[in-house]
């Protein structure tokens, strides 16, 4: 199985990108999904967190109210919804699916620069 991130790139300060997770070759649906953030110098930080089912999520306090995190088990998608970035938010974004048998996938990385 595998994860594949996008959806990344360069962004204005206040402005919105709209990152993408697709998953492969395993049962999605049972997994829940994370994003994390990674920059330079810095370990990885989980920003948010859903259920395998979607009814619940959670956020990093830095980035509450301003992200949102979804996923469509029946295209074995998840996405993350980040609108008035700040540069603070730049760095490298992965996408973590984990299973309750402690099977754990990570994609491959998408690159978020907000700066003007």
């Amino acid at each position: 199985g595998q994860l594949v991130d996008s959806g990344g790139g360069l962004v204005q300060p206040g402005g919105s990108l709209r990152l993408s997770c697709a998953a492969s070759g395993f049962p999605f649906s049972h997994y829940e999904v994370a994003w994390y953030r990674q920059t330079p110098g810095k370990e990885r930080e989980m920003v948010a967190h859903i259920s395998s089912t979607g009814y619940t999520t959670d956020y990093a306090g830095s980035v509450k109210g301003r992200f949102s995190i979804s996923r469509d088990n029946s295209l074995n998608m998840a996405y993350l919804e980040m609108s008035s970035l700040k540069p603070e938010d730049t760095g490298m974004y992965y996408c973590r699916a984990d299973s309750e048998e402690a099977n754990v996938y990570w994609g491959q990385g998408t690159q978020v620069t907000v700066s003007s």
